[in-house]
């Protein structure tokens, strides 16, 4: 079994150091030599790092001007619907207050589209920026520490939801036992903080 086991770890060095165009001779690895293997949690790194807490205060305060803008519009609208109800019908200025109401309504719609597309992109632009520096500093901790291999292990949020939550709880929870294992999540968030403006 440990031959089997030893010749298929060689076979699959062999086969990514081919793919990678390398030396296999240098890549394969010695015989009994066992991978060093980390784990770290990706979705604490997120949530307690420096970074994602001044993104959430920055996102509040910037929610609610946006949502002070909205409601201000709103407000705008709601009084002219309140004295269109004074005006004669068919008259030119009931018409024009009607045109005036419609405006604002549309520029309400088109403001609120905007602020929460604004919102998506800055969210995504964020997440993208934080994982490339949790996957670099966590390259940096695994050189440092000689460890080989490093997997994401979060424990999955049970129960969910529903069921379309829960399928995807099951399908991205790839790491079920780690005992033995280094966790280097405490040391890739000092990183990443560290590197935090």
């Amino acid at each position: 079994m440990k031959l089997k086991m030893t010749a298929l770890v060689v076979l699959i060095t062999l086969i990514s150091v081919i793919f990678a165009g390398g030396d296999p001779k240098a890549a394969a690895p010695s015989e009994g030599k066992c991978l060093k293997i980390a784990v770290v949690s990706i979705r604490k790194i997120f949530q307690d790092c420096k970074r994602n807490v001044k993104y959430r205060q920055d996102m509040m305060a910037e929610r609610d001007k946006m949502e002070a803008e909205l409601d201000k519009l709103s407000k705008e609208i709601d009084l002219g619907k309140a004295s269109l109800k004074t005006l004669k019908p068919n008259s030119s200025d009931y018409s024009a207050s009607m045109k005036e109401i419609f405006e604002k309504q549309g520029r309400l719609q088109a403001q609120q589209e905007y602020f929460k597309r604004q919102m998506d992109m800055r969210e995504q632009s964020v997440i993208e920026s934080l994982f490339k520096d949790v996957v670099n500093a966590t390259a940096e901790v695994a050189k440092e520490k000689g460890i080989d291999m490093v997997l994401e292990k979060s424990e999955p949020e049970l129960p969910a939801s529903n069921n379309n939550e829960l399928t995807l709880t099951i399908s991205t929870h790839k790491v079920l036992y780690s005992a033995g294992c280094d966790d280097i999540t405490s040391e890739v968030l000092a990183k990443v903080d560290a590197n935090t403006p």
